[in-house]
């Protein structure tokens, strides 16, 4: 795509609202726990979309388009899969974590939550959470930050390395400035640009008279949901990505976050309902691109949504439609960077060096963090091709299966205890590293379903043989009147 003028302006006021929200949620952060928490003020839609763009990331608007364009609607059962494990986290967990959280010393942090519900005084279950969330994340950061250089790469014909810097210094900005707020208020208006994207361009496509022509000469095995070379491997390991929710850092934060528990309720009813248009958006753009590109197939599958822009608007409106791709990838790297920040700031600072910080010294040390971190991040995509791209690839089943067990078990069985809960993170963790080595038979199933079966069974067998303490199995029992 050649820039033009249009494209540029229309781009750049886009990434100057993003920036602009950060400096108004800059004005209502007044202590740590606004920075990390947004103090628990969150409302409804906000926490809904909040939750749906920092989890769908690029994969939204490039990987499952492009997955459809090649392979038809077979693709649809990942999504099938995720829409079936949001709803069990926005059912099950969202509200019992909300209140659980609070009741714990109000933790403001997975990791403080883990200590504080297996008062666990050594510092170790914390600290092994700090270290789980903050190595994965900074690689999984850098991933981003390579998807949005390559954005800007491709859309302005710019270096690489200089594509990197300028998308990187304006997620870094509103995160570093506006914390929780920022992120929350950025991730719904782009959550907001993500499901129009997804609605207008396969029905911009689809009215054009030649594209109906084409929509009729369509093979139908596009058309179906089953693959004829469809194994029952292959379709557990699609739908167990569903598992994965429990465990991620970045989308239980929000629920951690909502102001009242019982409003969890409504932000569901939301958050579904923009997941489900949104995945059936882009199921559509993909069999938009299927057709509109039937004669010339693109070299790059996920490129179609960008392409397919190009092709049925302006360039004005062309613009906006790409910034829905940038926000996709920024809402999570935002996420991401935050939970980084309060990782180092609330379970390495406060907890290792200075217990007695104040919340303004602990701001800035989560300012800090968030520089430190992407800095870090940035470094290590400065090579587009870097094995740490690799890693993405089994980051969400590495988060899925170390903490999604411990967040299931932690809230809903009093005899889980602390020895277990160390040992479901390290299970969950190491199965899923040593699992992704192997292939072949059994082990081309994702790692993630294994991983977190094992997990939750070792933390359930360890907890009978090191049981919870009586003063822990108290404390359940008490924030269980709560709910």
């Amino acid at each position: 795509m050649s820039i033009n003028l249009p494209i540029l302006i229309t781009f750049s006021a886009y990434l100057i609202a993003m920036l602009a929200i950060g400096f108004w949620a800059y004005k209502k952060t007044d202590n740590v726990d606004d920075y990390i928490l947004g103090g628990r003020k969150m409302g409804p839609a906000v926490t809904a979309l909040s939750v749906g763009a920092s989890d769908m990331s690029g994969w939204l608007l490039l990987g499952l388009p492009g997955a459809v364009y090649v392979g038809g609607l077979g693709e649809a059962w990942i999504g099938i899969g995720l829409l079936v494990g949001a709803w069990l986290n926005w059912l099950f967990v969202a509200k019992r974590l909300r209140i659980y959280t609070q009741f714990t010393d109000n933790a403001l942090t997975l990791p403080d939550f883990f200590e504080k519900r297996f008062n666990d005084k050594s510092g170790i279950l914390k600290l092994i959470s700090a270290l789980t969330i903050l190595v994965f994340f900074t690689f999984y950061t850098s991933s981003g930050m390579v998807g949005g250089a390559i954005l800007f790469e491709k859309v302005f014909g710019l270096d690489y390395t200089y594509a990197l810097l300028i998308g990187s210094v304006i997620i870094v900005s509103y995160t570093f400035i506006g914390g929780f707020f920022a992120v929350s208020w950025t991730d719904f208006f782009q959550g907001c640009l993500m499901l129009i994207a997804l609605l207008i361009v396969p029905v911009a496509i689809f009215s054009q008279p030649e594209n109906q022509q084409n929509l009729s000469n369509l093979d139908p095995s596009m058309l179906s949901i089953l693959h004829e070379d469809m194994t029952v491997i292959g379709l557990l390991s699609l739908l167990a990505w569903g598992l994965g929710y429990f465990g991620q850092p970045h989308i239980l934060s929000r629920f951690m976050a909502i102001g009242d528990p019982k409003d969890l309720t409504v932000s569901r009813r939301i958050g579904m309902s923009w997941m489900i248009v949104s995945l059936l958006g882009a199921l559509t753009v993909g069999l938009a691109g299927a057709v509109h590109f039937a004669n010339s197939p693109l070299e790059n599958s996920e490129t179609v949504f960008i392409y397919l822009t190009q092709a049925a608007f302006s360039p004005w409106i062309g613009g906006l439609l790409i910034a829905a791709i940038l926000s996709a990838i920024m809402s999570t790297i935002d996420s991401q960077l935050l939970v980084c920040s309060s990782v180092v700031t609330e379970d390495f600072y406060k907890k290792w060096l200075k217990p007695s910080a104040s919340s303004k010294e602990l701001m800035i040390i989560g300012r800090a963090s968030v520089l430190f971190v992407a800095v870090v991040a940035a470094l290590i995509a400065l090579n587009p091709e870097s094995n740490v791209l690799e890693l993405v690839s089994y980051a969400w089943a590495g988060f899925g299966a170390a903490f999604g067990p411990v967040v299931i078990l932690s809230l809903f069985w009093q005899g889980y205890s602390k020895a277990g809960a160390i040992a479901t993170i390290l299970t969950g963790a190491l199965t899923v590293i040593i699992w992704k080595q192997l292939e072949g038979g059994i082990f081309d199933l994702y790692e993630l379903l294994p991983a977190f079966i094992f997990a939750a069974t070792v933390g359930v067998i360890v907890s009978f043989i090191f049981p919870a303490d009586e003063s822990n199995k108290s404390n359940f029992n008490v924030f269980k009147k709560h709910l």
